[in-house]
């Protein structure tokens, strides 16, 4: 598949984008939110639920599948589409950042990296190379090369090693890869250095690659830092493929990377804070688990169409929580995944009708964000998690 029917640019209202993947297993309109389903399952869900939801496409982790069944498993099986069930587009990460956020567990030189498993203590081995023959086996519609990813606050020596050695497997995965039909995305590194990251922009274009993803933000810095970093990147990156931006999914971080001209997005959090009884609303994150709600009879979001709201009282909800009942997980990541779902519709609806700004503002005006020091606490905390 050649890059210029991988993805079709349909409208512009300031940086803001509408357009269409063209991939193997149908059309996805965008900008879209990808559900995160690394193991090859978005937690308590059926395929036919996501769907239900308003989702097309998800993402599919490399790391934990070749951990866990294995790659050759899933290939004899026919393939990811066909081992989960799932006929839309699938995503797949190569791993790359579970190599960061399992660093005590790896080595990485040019080669690539050796690392432990994080479930038995096996010692394994990923290069370029076997990065995207994974990903060909798994049949993913959007494959990702392997990249070195950079904590914040990494001294600009290491942020240089790391981004040059992106560069160089990119290559390798570009050289690699032998299926057309399936489309391979680089990532775009340099640490929290514009100058870098405009280096990184610059010299990945150039390879021609179908899309492009922007890697190493939202990795716990301030979302000061962040947001000039994100917008001068995606400036950099050419205008009629795709931009990734890889790891966010709050709804206020999708609306300021959509305002800044990003056209794909993918987080485990809305999934995994409905897990834990935050769910979203037009007014910002509730706890479900807080007394107010806990004779509250009508739907958390009367405006919601979600199958949670429809059926089930916010007392209910609240109950489910409170005695620990399966039941509660799957409601809530129900509703939050509609939510996000419902968001990226109106979201491409006001691009496409060149009221992007007036649907911003309005929405930011009602949604209360989560505190900023608690944020950045929480993500240092689920890191240090994965870590341990």
């Amino acid at each position: 598949m050649t890059p210029e029917k991988h993805f079709k640019l349909l409208k512009t209202d300031n940086q803001a984008r509408a357009g269409e993947l063209n991939t193997a297993h149908g059309k996805v309109p965008t900008p879209v939110f990808l559900p995160v389903g690394s193991q090859a399952t978005v937690k308590t869900l059926t395929p036919a639920e996501i769907k239900a939801t308003g989702f097309g496409m998800v993402l599919a982790n490399t790391y934990h599948l070749y951990l866990r069944p294995g790659i050759d498993i899933i290939r004899e099986m026919g393939g990811l589409h066909h081992f989960m069930a799932w006929a839309g587009a699938i995503l797949t990460d190569s791993g790359g950042y579970q190599v960061f956020s399992l660093s005590p567990l790896c080595k990485i030189n040019d080669e690539g990296v050796t690392f432990r498993s994080h479930i038995d203590g096996s010692t394994h081995h990923f290069t370029p190379e076997l990065a995207v023959s994974y990903q060909e086996a798994l049949g993913a519609d959007v494959m990702m090369v392997l990249d070195e990813c950079t904590a914040y606050g990494a001294g600009e020596a290491k942020v240089r090693r790391a981004m040059h050695r992106t560069h160089e497997w990119a290559e390798r995965c570009l050289r690699a890869r032998k299926r057309d039909d399936l489309a391979l995305y680089a990532i775009v590194q340099g640490g929290f250095s514009p100058e870098l990251r405009q280096a990184s922009a610059e010299y990945l274009t150039s390879l021609d690659f179908p899309g492009y993803a922007i890697g190493g933000l939202s990795v716990g810095e301030p979302k000061a830092v962040t947001l000039p970093l994100l917008a001068a990147t995606a400036a950099a990156l050419p205008e009629g493929k795709p931009r990734y931006l890889m790891g966010v999914g709050a709804p206020e971080d999708i609306i300021a990377g959509v305002a800044r001209g990003v056209d794909i997005f993918d987080s485990a959090l809305p999934t995994r804070v409905a897990r834990n009884g935050a769910l979203y609303t037009r007014a910002g994150r509730v706890n479900i688990r807080r007394a107010e709600y806990r004779k509250l009879d009508a739907p958390l979001d009367p405006d919601c169409d979600c199958y949670t709201c429809g059926n089930f009282s916010t007392a209910y909800l609240s109950h489910l929580f409170r005695a620990d009942e399966l039941l509660a997980l799957r409601l809530a990541t129900l509703h939050n995944l509609r939510f996000i779902a419902r968001l990226m519709e109106e979201i491409r609806e006001a691009i496409l009708g060149g009221t992007f700004a007036a649907f911003r503002g309005d929405f930011l005006a009602s949604y209360q964000t989560t505190d900023e020091v608690a944020r950045v606490a929480q993500k240092g905390k689920w890191l240090r998690g994965r870590e341990a």
